[in-house]
C-alpha cells in the first residue's frame, strides 16, 4: 500500500517543481518575450514624435581615439597589475598609470585623465598599435556628439580643431570651424569587459580608462571662432563640452581662467532664444571643477552626465570637493535623488548677467536613462526623449543600428522606487509602455529601462551619442 502512495506522490511532487521551478528554456522564452515587448515599446515611444530639423552649434576640441584592449596592453608592456590601487591627478610614471587604472578598473568606473611623461605616451601609443583589435576613429566630446546629431539629421556648426584626415572622417554636412591641425590629439583608450581580471582586481562592469597628452584641446582655441559664427548660425541649441582636456593640464599662469572667462562671456551674450547645454565629463581637479560651475553651468539650461558625473556634480555644489568614485550600478532611487538635489539648486539660479535656470538635466546610466524637465520649459517630448536616448545606448555600444533582443539584457527590475525616502512610491516598469513619467513639483520625470548590449564593440563616446540623441527630440 505505501509502494502506491509513494507512485502517487512523486509524480505530484515532480508537477509542482515543474509549476515553481520552469526550466531554462522556459525562462529564456519569457525573458527574451519580455526584451522584445520592451524593444517594442520603445521603439513605439521614438517613433512617436518626427525628428526635428533643428541647427544646433557644439564645441569643443577634437581628437584621434585609438581603441585597444587594456588589459592586453598592460600585459605586451609587462606592466604587472599593482597591490595597491591609487589614484593621482595625472600620470607621470609607469607606476602611477597602473596604480590609477586598477583604482578604476576594480569598480568598473570611467576616467579620463592626462599624461605629462611624452615618453611613456609615446610608448603606450606605439605598442598599442600591435596589439589585436587595434582600431581608430574620430574623437572627442563635440565631434561624436556632432556625428550623431548629422546622423540624426541636425544642422550642425562643430566648433573644433581637426586634421584634414579627420574632417575627411566626419558627417559630409556638418559646418566646421577652427584652423586645420597637422596632426590631432590623441587619446588612448584602454577597453576592458565585464568579468576582466588584472591581477587580483576583476572588473564588475564593461568601461574604459582613457589618457592624453592634448595640446590643442585643453586651450579651448575655437571659441574665438564659434563666438564670431554663432549669431550667423542661428542655432536653437549651443552644446558646450570636453571641458575635461583641462583637467590637471599644465596651463600657464591665468591661462585657464582666461580661456574660461572667454567661454563665460560667449555663453552670457548669447540671445535667451538660443538654448545652452553643458555636456559634464570626469574631472577630478576641485578647483577646475568650481571655476566650471561659475563659468559654464550658471549659463547653462541643460545638462547631461552619466551616473559617475552626476555624484560628483552634486559633490561640489554642496560641499566644494569632487567625488572620484560612485556606484557602478546606482539604484533609480538614488539617482532621481541626486537629480533633485541638482535641479533645486541651480533651477534658482538668478538670472543675470546672462546666468541661466536650469530646466533640464539627462542622465544616462548603464541600466537606464532618467530625463527630469521643468513644466513649461521650451524642452518637449520628454518621454520620446527618454526612450530615444536608451535605443541610442544600445545601437552605440553594439556598434549597430539594428537592435538585436539576443544581444540584449535588463539590468532594471520590474519596478523601481522613485525616492529612497521611506514615503516613495513604487513604479512598475511596464512592458508594452517601459517609458515611465510623473509630474512632482514644477517639473516632469521619465526614466526608460535601456537594453543593455551583452557583446560590446565600444564604450567611448557613448554618453556624447546618447546626450546628443536625446537631446535632439527636445529641441523646438
Amino acid at each position: 500500500m505505501s509502494s502506491l502512495k509513494y507512485l502517487f506522490v512523486i509524480p505530484v511532487l515532480v508537477a509542482l517543481l515543474a509549476y515553481f521551478y520552469p526550466s531554462d528554456y522556459d525562462y529564456e522564452n519569457d525573458m527574451n518575450e519580455r526584451l522584445q515587448q520592451i524593444l517594442s515599446g520603445l521603439l513605439r515611444a521614438e517613433k512617436k514624435i518626427a525628428q526635428p530639423k533643428a541647427k544646433i552649434a557644439i564645441g569643443f576640441g577634437g581628437c584621434q581615439d585609438m581603441f585597444v584592449d587594456g588589459l592586453a596592453l598592460l600585459d605586451a608592456l609587462k606592466f604587472e597589475a599593482p597591490e595597491n590601487p591609487e589614484h593621482f591627478m595625472s600620470v607621470d610614471t609607469q607606476q602611477e598609470l597602473t596604480k590609477m587604472m586598477a583604482y578604476f578598473f576594480q569598480h568598473g568606473a570611467a576616467a579620463e585623465r592626462y599624461v605629462g611623461n611624452d615618453t611613456l605616451f609615446n610608448q603606450l601609443t606605439r605598442v598599442a598599435k600591435t596589439i589585436p583589435g587595434y582600431r581608430e576613429a574620430i574623437g572627442g566630446n563635440a565631434p561624436a556628439m556632432a556625428q550623431r546629431l548629422a546622423q540624426e539629421g541636425a544642422e550642425v556648426l562643430l566648433a573644433a580643431k581637426l586634421s584634414n584626415n579627420a574632417r575627411k572622417a566626419m558627417h559630409s554636412s556638418l559646418h566646421i570651424l577652427g584652423d586645420v591641425l597637422e596632426e590631432d590629439d590623441i587619446h588612448l583608450i584602454l577597453e576592458y569587459k565585464t568579468g576582466d581580471k588584472w591581477g587580483k582586481f576583476t572588473s564588475p562592469r564593461a568601461n574604459r580608462f582613457i589618457v592624453h597628452s592634448d595640446n590643442s584641446n585643453p586651450l579651448l582655441e575655437t571659441v574665438d571662432d564659434l563666438e564670431k559664427e554663432i549669431l550667423k548660425f542661428d542655432p536653437s541649441v549651443l552644446v558646450v563640452g570636453g571641458l575635461q582636456m583641462m583637467d590637471n593640464f599644465p596651463f600657464q599662469e591665468g591661462q585657464m581662467e582666461s580661456r574660461l572667462g572667454k567661454l563665460r562671456s560667449l555663453l552670457a551674450t548669447l540671445p535667451r532664444k538660443i538654448n545652452t547645454h553643458f555636456e559634464m565629463a570626469s574631472f577630478s581637479d576641485p578647483a577646475l571643477l568650481q571655476k566650471i560651475i561659475s563659468t559654464v553651468v550658471e549659463y547653462s539650461d541643460s545638462l547631461g552626465m552619466n551616473e559617475q558625473e552626476l555624484p560628483n556634480l552634486v559633490s561640489i555644489l554642496q560641499y566644494g570637493n569632487v567625488s572620484l568614485l560612485s556606484d557602478a550600478h546606482p539604484r533609480v532611487a538614488s539617482v532621481l535623488d541626486q537629480m533633485r538635489q541638482v535641479y533645486k539648486l541651480l533651477k534658482n539660479t538668478k538670472e543675470v548677467d546672462g546666468k541661466r535656470k536650469l530646466t533640464r538635466l539627462h542622465v544616462h546610466t548603464l541600466a537606464y536613462q532618467a530625463i527630469l524637465t521643468t513644466k513649461g520649459s521650451p524642452w518637449k517630448n520628454t518621454m520620446s526623449a527618454t526612450a530615444k536616448a536608451s535605443l541610442t545606448a544600445h545601437r552605440h555600444v553594439c556598434g549597430s543600428n539594428w537592435i538585436h533582443t539576443q544581444k540584449s539584457k535588463l539590468l532594471l527590475d520590474d519596478s523601481f522606487s522613485s525616492s529612497i525616502s521611506a514615503s516613495s512610491t513604487r513604479i512598475p516598469v511596464h512592458e508594452k509602455r517601459p517609458v515611465s513619467c510623473w509630474d512632482e513639483d514644477d517639473y516632469q520625470i521619465c526614466v526608460a529601462p535601456v537594453l543593455v548590449c551583452t557583446q560590446v564593440k565600444q564604450t567611448a563616446g557613448g554618453g556624447d551619442n546618447i546626450s546628443s540623441a536625446g537631446l535632439l527630440v527636445q529641441v523646438n
